[in-house]
Protein backbone atom coordinates (compact mmCIF):
# COMPACT_ATOMS: atom_id res chain seq x y z
CA UNK A 1 0.00 0.00 0.00
CA UNK A 2 1.48 3.14 -0.77
CA UNK A 3 1.79 6.05 2.09
CA UNK A 4 2.48 9.10 1.42
CA UNK A 5 2.96 10.78 5.15
CA UNK A 6 4.18 9.08 8.28
CA UNK A 7 0.50 9.72 9.40
CA UNK A 8 -0.78 6.93 6.76
CA UNK A 9 2.86 4.87 7.99
CA UNK A 10 1.56 4.43 11.21
CA UNK A 11 -2.11 3.81 10.22
CA UNK A 12 -1.06 1.09 8.19
CA UNK A 13 1.45 -0.10 11.00
CA UNK A 14 -1.67 -0.04 13.60
CA UNK A 15 -4.17 -1.80 10.61
CA UNK A 16 -1.23 -4.59 10.23
CA UNK A 17 -0.17 -4.92 14.27
CA UNK A 18 -4.10 -5.91 14.58
CA UNK A 19 -3.48 -9.07 12.99
CA UNK A 20 -0.45 -9.13 13.23
CA UNK A 21 1.29 -7.60 16.79
CA UNK A 22 5.22 -9.31 16.16
CA UNK A 23 5.30 -7.90 12.14
CA UNK A 24 8.45 -6.59 11.47
CA UNK A 25 9.40 -4.21 8.72
CA UNK A 26 12.36 -4.29 6.11
CA UNK A 27 12.83 -0.86 4.56
CA UNK A 28 14.81 -0.25 1.26
CA UNK A 29 14.71 2.89 -0.92
CA UNK A 30 12.75 2.17 -4.06
CA UNK A 31 14.61 2.42 -7.18
CA UNK A 32 12.39 4.09 -10.30
CA UNK A 33 13.04 1.71 -13.68
CA UNK A 34 11.56 -1.14 -14.82
CA UNK A 35 10.21 -4.29 -13.41
CA UNK A 36 12.29 -7.48 -14.56
CA UNK A 37 11.98 -11.12 -14.15
CA UNK A 38 14.95 -13.05 -14.39
CA UNK A 39 14.84 -17.02 -15.03
CA UNK A 40 18.06 -19.21 -14.08
CA UNK A 41 17.86 -23.18 -14.86
CA UNK A 42 21.12 -25.36 -12.84
CA UNK A 43 22.60 -21.35 -12.24
CA UNK A 44 22.35 -20.28 -15.87
CA UNK A 45 20.69 -17.16 -16.88
CA UNK A 46 17.71 -18.40 -19.65
CA UNK A 47 15.03 -15.70 -19.59
CA UNK A 48 14.25 -12.37 -19.13
CA UNK A 49 10.69 -10.46 -18.96
CA UNK A 50 9.00 -7.44 -18.48
CA UNK A 51 6.07 -7.28 -16.26
CA UNK A 52 4.06 -6.73 -19.18
CA UNK A 53 0.29 -6.98 -18.27
CA UNK A 54 0.94 -8.42 -15.15
CA UNK A 55 0.25 -12.04 -16.56
CA UNK A 56 1.94 -11.69 -19.50
CA UNK A 57 5.26 -9.93 -20.11
CA UNK A 58 8.06 -8.89 -23.02
CA UNK A 59 10.71 -11.07 -24.11
CA UNK A 60 13.58 -9.12 -23.39
CA UNK A 61 16.68 -11.39 -22.63
CA UNK A 62 18.99 -10.31 -25.96
CA UNK A 63 18.80 -6.77 -24.42
CA UNK A 64 19.15 -8.10 -20.29
CA UNK A 65 22.28 -10.18 -21.31
CA UNK A 66 23.78 -6.45 -22.09
CA UNK A 67 23.31 -5.18 -18.51
CA UNK A 68 26.87 -5.78 -17.06
CA UNK A 69 25.53 -6.26 -13.74
CA UNK A 70 23.41 -9.16 -14.62
CA UNK A 71 25.07 -12.67 -14.10
CA UNK A 72 24.90 -14.79 -17.06
CA UNK A 73 26.19 -17.52 -14.40
CA UNK A 74 25.42 -17.88 -10.53
CA UNK A 75 27.60 -18.43 -8.07
CA UNK A 76 25.41 -21.91 -7.54
CA UNK A 77 23.59 -24.02 -9.83
CA UNK A 78 20.40 -22.55 -8.40
CA UNK A 79 16.86 -22.75 -10.25
CA UNK A 80 15.43 -19.90 -9.55
CA UNK A 81 13.22 -16.66 -10.85
CA UNK A 82 13.96 -13.18 -9.10
CA UNK A 83 12.36 -10.22 -9.70
CA UNK A 84 14.58 -6.90 -10.22
CA UNK A 85 14.52 -3.35 -11.17
CA UNK A 86 16.30 -2.27 -14.40
CA UNK A 87 17.28 1.87 -13.85
CA UNK A 88 19.67 4.11 -15.69
CA UNK A 89 21.78 5.90 -13.41
CA UNK A 90 21.45 9.23 -13.42
CA UNK A 91 24.69 10.23 -14.47
CA UNK A 92 24.66 7.91 -17.73
CA UNK A 93 20.76 9.59 -18.42
CA UNK A 94 22.47 13.39 -18.31
CA UNK A 95 25.20 12.51 -20.33
CA UNK A 96 22.95 11.03 -23.12
CA UNK A 97 20.21 13.95 -22.72
CA UNK A 98 22.96 16.49 -23.48
CA UNK A 99 24.48 14.21 -26.45
CA UNK A 100 20.63 14.34 -27.44
CA UNK A 101 20.62 17.82 -27.78
CA UNK A 102 23.40 18.15 -29.40
CA UNK A 103 22.36 16.57 -31.98
CA UNK A 104 19.16 18.02 -32.26
CA UNK A 105 17.31 14.78 -31.15
CA UNK A 106 14.38 14.66 -29.04
CA UNK A 107 15.44 14.33 -25.16
CA UNK A 108 14.53 11.67 -22.48
CA UNK A 109 12.03 13.04 -20.34
CA UNK A 110 13.09 10.97 -16.88
CA UNK A 111 15.96 8.02 -16.12
CA UNK A 112 12.90 5.60 -15.72
CA UNK A 113 11.59 6.21 -19.19
CA UNK A 114 14.94 6.12 -20.50
CA UNK A 115 15.73 2.83 -19.04
CA UNK A 116 12.29 1.68 -20.23
CA UNK A 117 12.76 2.82 -23.81
CA UNK A 118 16.65 0.79 -24.10
CA UNK A 119 15.61 -2.08 -23.03
CA UNK A 120 12.85 -2.32 -25.34
CA UNK A 121 15.22 -1.69 -28.72
CA UNK A 122 15.48 -3.89 -31.31
CA UNK A 123 19.07 -3.74 -31.09
CA UNK A 124 20.65 -5.36 -28.19
CA UNK A 125 24.22 -2.71 -29.11
CA UNK A 126 21.64 0.09 -28.40
CA UNK A 127 20.51 -1.52 -25.22
CA UNK A 128 24.54 -2.13 -24.40
CA UNK A 129 25.63 1.65 -25.15
CA UNK A 130 23.02 2.92 -22.96
CA UNK A 131 24.74 1.20 -19.31
CA UNK A 132 21.92 0.29 -17.74
CA UNK A 133 21.97 -0.85 -14.60
CA UNK A 134 19.83 -3.57 -11.86
CA UNK A 135 18.76 -3.75 -8.74
CA UNK A 136 17.42 -7.35 -7.73
CA UNK A 137 14.52 -7.25 -4.96
CA UNK A 138 12.65 -10.41 -5.06
CA UNK A 139 13.08 -14.10 -5.29
CA UNK A 140 10.13 -14.88 -7.24
CA UNK A 141 10.67 -18.61 -7.63
CA UNK A 142 12.86 -20.94 -6.24
CA UNK A 143 13.22 -24.70 -6.04
CA UNK A 144 16.01 -24.92 -3.11
CA UNK A 145 16.16 -24.26 0.83
CA UNK A 146 13.44 -22.72 2.66
CA UNK A 147 13.80 -18.56 2.64
CA UNK A 148 11.94 -17.14 5.76
CA UNK A 149 11.94 -13.18 4.76
CA UNK A 150 12.80 -10.26 2.44
CA UNK A 151 16.15 -9.85 4.50
CA UNK A 152 17.35 -13.52 4.16
CA UNK A 153 16.03 -13.07 0.47
CA UNK A 154 18.04 -11.01 0.05
CA UNK A 155 21.09 -12.08 2.06
CA UNK A 156 20.68 -15.19 -0.10
CA UNK A 157 20.81 -13.42 -3.62
CA UNK A 158 23.22 -11.57 -3.06
CA UNK A 159 25.18 -14.86 -2.07
CA UNK A 160 24.21 -15.83 -5.88
CA UNK A 161 26.09 -13.07 -7.19
CA UNK A 162 22.97 -10.64 -7.76
CA UNK A 163 23.71 -6.48 -6.71
CA UNK A 164 20.89 -5.49 -4.39
CA UNK A 165 20.34 -2.31 -3.13
CA UNK A 166 23.09 -1.02 -1.38
CA UNK A 167 21.09 -1.51 2.26
CA UNK A 168 18.25 -3.45 3.61
CA UNK A 169 17.36 -2.89 7.02
CA UNK A 170 14.97 -4.65 9.61
CA UNK A 171 12.80 -2.87 12.23
CA UNK A 172 10.40 -4.01 14.93
CA UNK A 173 8.46 -0.93 15.77
CA UNK A 174 7.25 1.61 13.63
CA UNK A 175 9.98 4.78 15.01
CA UNK A 176 12.45 2.89 13.43
CA UNK A 177 10.88 2.54 10.38
CA UNK A 178 9.93 5.99 10.68
CA UNK A 179 13.36 7.08 10.78
CA UNK A 180 14.76 4.77 8.42
CA UNK A 181 12.31 6.34 5.88
CA UNK A 182 13.70 9.96 6.67
CA UNK A 183 16.97 9.38 6.67
CA UNK A 184 16.69 7.57 3.20
CA UNK A 185 14.47 10.87 1.86
CA UNK A 186 17.65 13.06 2.77
CA UNK A 187 20.01 10.95 0.60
Amino acid sequence: QDAFSFDEVRAFDARVKEIFPDAQYVVEPKIDGLSVALEYENGVFIRGATRGDGAVGEDVTANLRTVNSIPLRLKSDATITVRGEVYMPKNVFASIVEEQEQNGEKTFKNPRNAAAGSLRQKNPKITASRKLDIFVFNTQKYDGSEISGHKQSIEFLKTLGFKTVPFCNKFSDIDGVIGELARIGEI
